[in-house]
């Protein structure tokens, strides 16, 4: 297992600077620069600017200042939110969406999982194939398309939420963005778990429990679940993931003061710094869960452990 670890650490830190190398360089190759907006600054001026910001020197060199700068947890200052560093804005917003992303992942594993099962064992039921047509509109329905329509429903329409504002995290603020992200995931696991139980199910040792008589609810729980479960821990890590990124849409829409907020307006006013912080951070928060993610897989799957000897 300790081998196991190793392989896969040492396969995440050349991923991270792969894309911080990526970003930085793709960031620059956009049009337009930071300061296009002060068009009636004087020339020098702007120069003065930039040579403060050490804009005025090399990509190359640019880039070897942000790397030893970033290893020592400086992310730099905001060119936008110029009484802010970017560790700063990180601090106050990550939280946020964190605390977003991990309620949806919750949200969509109990109500997926439940599904999930539930199809399974009730194969080729109406039920089955109710919840499979339903993960199946889950899947093809993007969050940022969902999030409008329960804005518009359940916010404009019945007024029974409120359509934007975080209100300290308040749960009626929270209904509608949880909503938005959980419901694509909680089709995916849904169809996850049933494929897992019903190959499980399906199973020799499953026939020869039943064969000496032990109840149905005490195979699926003691025998099915723990097997059937291994390919949806394999797919929470990436899940997770998307869920933090796609949360990135789902705060602009709902205005919840997540990192998400700073990262478009940092893009959108070319805010170098702020959006490199952004993409580290979240890629080193995607790279750690995915980690996780093979370590829990390898604890549950032993022939992923001896692959690894």
């Amino acid at each position: 297992m300790l081998n196991y670890t190793l392989r896969r650490m040492m396969i995440a830190v050349p991923t991270l600077l792969i894309i911080a190398t990526a970003s930085f360089f793709l960031m620059r190759a956009a049009p337009g620069g930071p300061f296009d907006a002060e068009a009636d600054l004087e020339p020098e001026v702007l120069e003065n600017i930039r040579a403060a910001y050490d804009l005025d020197k090399p990509l190359i060199e640019q880039f070897r200042i942000y790397v030893a700068n970033a290893l020592r947890g400086d992310f730099g200052p905001s060119l936008v939110y110029k009484d802010f560093s970017v560790t700063e804005l990180v601090a106050i917003g990550l939280p946020v969406s964190v605390k977003l992303g991990v309620t949806s992942m919750f949200v969509a594993l109990l109500f997926g999982g439940l599904a999930g099962i539930i199809a399974a064992l009730r194969q080729n039921s109406l039920i089955d194939h109710s919840v499979m047509a339903l993960a199946m509109t889950g899947i093809a329905i993007p969050s940022f398309v969902v999030a409008p329509i329960l804005a518009l429903f359940f916010g404009l329409y019945l007024k029974l939420l409120p359509v934007a504002g975080w209100n300290d995290g308040a749960w009626q603020n929270m209904v509608l963005p949880v909503t938005a992200l959980a419901l694509p995931q909680i089709a995916i696991i849904a169809r996850l778990v049933r494929g897992g139980m019903l190959e499980v199910l399906r199973a020799n040792f499953v026939r020869t429990a039943r064969a000496k008589g032990l109840g149905e609810r005490r195979i699926v729980i003691h025998h099915v679940l723990r097997s059937a479960l291994i390919p949806l821990v394999g797919y929470l890590g990436p899940a997770l993931a998307g869920i933090m990124t796609g949360s990135l849409v789902i705060e602009l829409i709902f205005n919840l003061p997540g990192v998400g907020r700073y990262f478009i307006q940092g893009a959108l006013n070319r805010d170098y710094p702020l959006v490199m912080g952004v993409v580290v951070i979240y890629a080193s928060l995607i790279i750690t869960l995915n980690l996780l993610s093979d370590l829990a897989y390898a604890g549950l799957d032993p022939r992923v452990r001896k692959a690894y000897r």
